[in-house]
């Protein structure tokens, strides 16, 4: 017994049982890490089938692992620049499977799958991340651009409740969910949706394009008493297609900007001049030219153009960037009426 005890005070005894418990708890955490592992690519597995294409030619060459998984990616890239998002989506959809930066691929199959058009399929995958990482903002973003586009702008504007926790600022977002919430909201009559729309922008400020789209087009006389005109320029397009009923002169006289805009448009002749090389050259014109003011939209975030308005970027989905540019083009309308005319 004596013995027994010498041999547990011997110092060379307890390291030896230091190191069997960690070697006890070492393999004990590798066994539930490589069960959790498991689980994780057993549920991934299922849940990938929903995504599995009928070709099979795609997960034959990923798997073969010829290739660097960074290699793949770029070329999944590639596909999605030149607009073969079916390659991509495989292609993501193959790599989820060996990678160990799962979660980044998924992601990036989600944002494919969201440009190609497939909004349930992309709202399942940020779904899923979100299920793992509810603090993950990138997911949370796409998740509202999924409930956007698929226009649930309920459920868009419940999603800026986690996410105005991660950014400090999310008036933007507010402003254009809530707009086209309300514009698109059949309960609400033509006045209620006036009223709403006057009390989100009086609440968040924001020079909201669709906001004065519509009140000009419902109730211009209103929309003149909360246009700021130190951003007119704004909303140039739309205070141009104004006919000369739904001017407000008591306040356009308070404007050079707007003073020029209708000079040039021939509603007055107030201005003799402008800085805006538009304004100055439809100012000067001569009478019966069918030159008028033409627009083009462009992205001041990533200086895509559009033929149409936008108030979210549909290029790289920022909002309130749309810069409108003037330029001078024929009067097809104008010509097309005097030829009508000519046959009566």
């Amino acid at each position: 017994m004596d013995l027994f005890f010498l041999e547990y005070r011997d110092p060379l005894f307890g390291i030896i049982i230091f190191f069997a418990l960690l070697f006890v708890i070492a393999l004990f955490s590798y066994l539930y890490n490589s069960h959790k592992k498991s689980e994780e690519h057993k549920h991934l597995d299922n849940f990938l089938k929903q995504f599995k294409t009928t070709s099979g030619e795609m997960e034959s060459l990923v798997s073969k692992a010829e290739f660097s998984q960074k290699s793949w990616l770029l070329l999944a890239d590639a596909f999605v620049k030149s607009g073969d998002y079916a390659q991509a989506i495989e292609i993501y959809s193959q790599l989820i499977k060996s990678s160990q930066n799962s979660k980044e691929i998924m992601f990036l199959l989600g944002k494919t799958l969201l440009m190609a058009g497939f909004m349930e399929r992309s709202k399942k995958i940020f779904l899923e991340l979100l299920s793992k990482n509810p603090r993950n903002p990138q997911a949370l973003s796409y998740l509202m651009l999924v409930y956007e586009q698929s226009k649930d702008y309920a459920s868009a504007l419940e999603v800026l409740t986690p996410l105005s926790e991660l950014k400090s600022d999310i008036s933007l977002e507010q402003s254009y969910l809530g707009t086209h919430f309300i514009l698109n909201e059949p309960k609400y009559s033509k006045e209620q949706k006036v009223s709403k729309l006057l009390e989100l922008y009086n609440k968040t400020g924001v020079m909201n394009y669709d906001i004065f789209e519509y009140l000009f087009r419902v109730e211009p006389l209103v929309a003149w008493e909360y246009l700021d005109v130190s951003r007119a320029n704004k909303i140039v397009d739309i205070l141009w297609a104004l006919e000369l009923k739904d001017l407000n002169f008591d306040i356009i006289m308070k404007s050079s900007y707007l003073v020029e805009l209708y000079s040039a448009k021939k509603y007055i002749n107030d201005a003799k001049s402008s800085a805006v090389f538009e304004f100055d050259v439809l100012i000067h014109q001569m009478e019966g030219s069918s030159a008028t003011l033409g627009f083009k939209y462009v992205c001041g975030s990533c200086a895509h153009e559009q033929p149409f308005s936008f108030a979210r970027c549909p290029s790289c989905h920022s909002l309130n960037s749309m810069d409108i540019e003037l330029m001078i083009v024929k009067d097809y309308s104008r010509n097309f009426y005097e030829e009508s005319n000519s046959f009566l």
